[in-house]
């Protein structure tokens, strides 16, 4: 119980020094709509990289999927020229 009451209070009060000496005052306004833009940019790269990776993914999926069928193919081919 003393420990964690000891690392809690540690803590704190490294947390309050951090504040108290690396924080300054900021005077400034961000409008609305510039949040709107960001937000839409955030966005836009976020949806770029889903449709980028699921691209990929259908890419290496359809890669080994055509590696399996292209065995299976040849093995059809072979099996069907030693009846003739």
């Amino acid at each position: 119980m003393k420990k964690t009451v000891t690392k809690i209070f540690s803590f704190l009060y490294f947390f309050t020094c951090f504040h108290a000496l690396f924080t300054v005052p900021v005077y400034a306004y961000i409008d609305p709509s510039a949040v709107t833009y960001i937000i839409q940019g955030v966005a836009g790269v976020l949806i770029a990289l889903g449709a980028a990776l699921t691209i990929f993914r259908h890419k290496i999926f359809s890669f080994f999927n055509r590696k399996k069928s292209g065995n299976e193919e040849e093995e059809k081919i072979e099996f069907k020229d030693t009846e003739d």
